[in-house]
């Protein structure tokens, strides 16, 4: 499997990151609040889609993952914005 990381941005500007095998139908089951939408989600759309990486292997995803949530989030907008080195 290809596994990538995502971030998510909510209405209030805030940043969700998570992981997926595709980030397509993981995005649009948060969007519809589907019975799969991660908690944090629900009631804070219209949400977008702004940064997603590929890592390869579901280990490698949840290491990026877990880097992304220990980043302030100047350095997490850095990282959509472009800016960021992606040296995981």
């Amino acid at each position: 499997m290809n596994w990538s990381v995502y971030i998510i941005r909510c209405r209030d500007n805030s940043l969700y990151t998570g992981i997926s095998n595709d980030v397509e139908r993981r995005f649009s089951e948060h969007a519809d609040q589907a019975k799969k939408c991660a908690r944090y989600l629900r009631g804070r759309g219209p949400l977008k889609l702004v940064f997603h990486a590929h890592a390869g292997s579901k280990t490698k995803a949840l290491k990026m993952e877990r880097r992304i949530k220990k980043m302030c989030k100047a350095d997490k907008e850095n990282l959509v914005a472009g800016n960021a080195d992606m040296r995981f």
